[in-house]
């Protein structure tokens, strides 16, 4: 069985074991695991107290079943541990803006329509992955601008552990703050959890992820059964705000549970509505996220992981099309965008470098099904993966070094996409300052002959899109 792996999946040619790749899929999971049940309160509605027409159930199936069949096309066929699942981003974009747009357009079922342009922007994503367009887009990027990628995404995933653990709150007068709430229980497991990661990592203990989430689960559930109640603490403005702990984190109650019905949501696309002209924006907008997420994504966890080689992501486009593949999944089963997920970092820092690490997630996803009330547990506390968020972007720092910091003209656009990425709450948007950037202060500079015409037609275009469309 393991002779068989290691052929496979080379994984001796990759440094790695099966023991390896395995913790790295659990942690990879574990990490992502909150979409199992962020996706369907988001598109039923649920989250926001109203009613989008989509059944809970049917969509927690269709995004376990998507982001399986998804990884596990990126797992056999481009050989990366990258798991995919609906991406965040896209789905609140489905919520606020495509379904509002076709409900005023007068169709009877929006959340049909929504759909069907998922699904012809990812049937789009596919025939550009196919004639090798996005490809050529990956190549022309210089090495500083990859590895700007690679640190804005470190910068946003760090963020969203912050944003996770309520260690930074919003806040009207300057947009966010620290919590100082630090005796809290969210902050304890957060703390908890962040701390024993981290000197796990230090000490170079096998799994150290995976196990800091471990442990702060633990305490979660000590924490939850020792204090019977906490009082709500009193925010500077007067309002309100209880414990995570007390109001989300339900210890388990069951281990299994049976997995509801699909059939609602499944093959419902409105494509005929969908191709409206009403709609074409959407689905080029839905196009752009996709694009560029999954772009962003491959960059920085290739660089994170050392696959970029001579400035190039062996087989980029197999890698691609999976991800285009993931999209099309999800609309046919009921589901938003199916893009690559940045918590593949995570995987990739335990020591994951092959396809066996998302034959793992792929696993954990349909076992999901069964087991939810474990993986709720889990899932739905943020402060419990958010240490992990942490340090994974605290690692895929180093690339900070490999920027070309003496040449101006590489370092600055490099520079805006770090920023730009965790400010802009983009990943898409961040890589898009640094894209239009980049070929005119070459210009500007007489360094022309640097720039790749790939990029040049990336800045028209990102110049139009946001001109024309998101003005």
């Amino acid at each position: 069985m393991i002779a068989a792996l290691d052929r496979l999946f080379h994984l001796t040619a990759n440094g790695t074991t099966v023991r390896t790749e395995i913790l790295a899929g659990v942690t990879t999971f574990l990490t992502m695991a909150y979409i199992i049940f962020v996706q369907p309160a988001i598109l039923s509605g649920t989250l926001f107290g109203i009613q989008t027409g989509m059944d809970f159930g049917a969509v927690m199936t269709a995004t376990c079943v998507a982001a399986a069949l998804a990884t596990v096309i990126m797992a056999l066929y481009a050989r990366y541990p990258i798991a995919q699942a609906p991406g965040m981003g896209e789905n609140f974009f489905f919520v606020f803006s495509v379904l509002p747009a076709a409900a005023a357009a007068g169709f009877a079922q929006p959340w049909k329509v929504g759909l069907g342009v998922v699904l012809v922007a990812g049937l789009l994503f596919m025939l550009i992955s196919i004639v090798g367009v996005r490809e050529m887009i990956i190549d022309a990027v210089s090495p500083s601008l990859k590895n700007g990628i690679a640190v804005g995404i470190g910068f946003f995933i760090t963020f969203i552990g912050f944003q996770n653990a309520r260690l930074i709150l919003p806040s009207a007068g300057t947009c966010v703050r620290l919590n100082p709430q630090f005796a809290s229980p969210d902050m304890i497991v957060f703390f908890f959890g962040l701390i024993l990661t981290a000197a796990l990592h230090v000490r170079r203990v096998h799994g150290s992820i995976l196990w800091g989430i471990l442990a702060s689960c633990l305490l979660a559930v000590l924490l939850k059964l020792t204090i019977p109640h906490l009082p709500p603490a009193i925010t500077e403005t007067g309002l309100v705000r209880e414990s995570m702990l007390m109001t989300r984190f339900q210890i388990a109650g069951h281990l299994t549970a049976l997995p509801p019905s699909m059939s609602s949501t499944f093959m419902q696309m409105d494509l005929v509505q969908a191709c409206s002209l009403t709609m074409l924006p959407f689905i080029i907008i839905f196009l752009f996220m996709d694009v560029f997420d999954t772009m962003g994504t491959l960059i920085g966890v290739g660089e994170q992981a050392g696959f970029i080689v001579n400035n190039k992501l062996p087989r980029a486009r197999q890698a691609l099309l999976s991800d285009a593949t993931g999209t099309v999944i999800g609309a046919c089963c009921g589901t938003s965008t199916v893009t690559s997920f940045i918590e593949s970092a995570a995987g990739v820092e335990q020591g994951g470098r092959t396809g066996l690490v998302g034959l793992v997630v792929a696993a954990l996803f349909l076992l999901a099904l069964f087991f939810s009330p474990i993986v709720a547990m889990i899932g739905s506390y943020a402060p419990i993966t958010a240490p992990a968020l942490v340090v994974v972007g605290f690692m895929m720092m180093q690339n900070l070094r490999k920027i070309d910091w003496n040449d101006y003209s590489e370092a600055v656009p490099a520079f805006l996409i770090a920023l730009g990425i965790p400010l802009a709450y983009s990943i898409a948007d961040g890589l898009a300052f640094g894209f239009i950037t980049y070929p005119i202060i070459k210009v500007l500079s007489g360094r022309m002959r640097d720039i790749r015409w790939p990029m040049v037609v990336v800045c028209v275009i990102l110049l139009m899109y946001f001109v024309m469309i998101r003005s």
